[in-house]
């Protein structure tokens, strides 16, 4: 038995120096790898939530100025629209206005010629009446012998 305690103390001590070194190398490992690479990881995380929270801060300054341009978008179509109304209202009184005027020259022409066929239709009477005493008296002389007609 102590011949086995013998060779387990020589084991362990033999060993010691591997332990030793299998602690130092944990040790350097944590200093040197692990808590870089933790920090590394960290950062890294921190700058991708703070890319994330930036990227949204982005999208929502951009959906804002889409809804102001849309809102500036709608705005110059309602001026648009309504400077085409107003324009169509102006176009549609001065078609009224040229409209009233070419009737009321119209009519002014209209009547011009009433009164000109009204003044020819007088003379043409005053004519015929005029022919029809002078055809009259023609007619009887025609028809009826020479010494009646002058009886009349």
């Amino acid at each position: 038995m102590d011949e086995i305690l013998n060779q387990l103390a020589a084991l362990v001590l033999g060993s010691v120096p591997t332990i030793i070194f299998f602690i130092v190398l944990v040790m350097a490992y944590t200093t040197l790898v692990h808590k870089p690479l933790h920090r590394v990881l960290a950062e890294r995380r921190a700058r991708t939530t703070g890319a994330v929270a930036n990227a949204s801060a982005a999208i929502a300054a951009a959906d804002a100025n889409t809804r102001k341009y849309e809102d500036a978008l709608r705005s110059a179509r309602g001026q648009v629209y309504a400077a085409r109304e107003e324009r169509m209202k102006r176009w549609a009184a001065e078609r009224e206005a040229t409209v009233a005027a070419a009737k009321k020259v119209s009519q002014d022409r209209v009547k011009i010629a009433r009164a000109e066929i009204e003044t020819s239709a007088v003379a043409a009477r005053a004519q015929v009446q005029a022919g029809a005493a002078q055809l009259s008296a023609q007619i009887l002389k025609a028809v009826l012998p020479a010494g009646m007609a002058g009886a009349r």
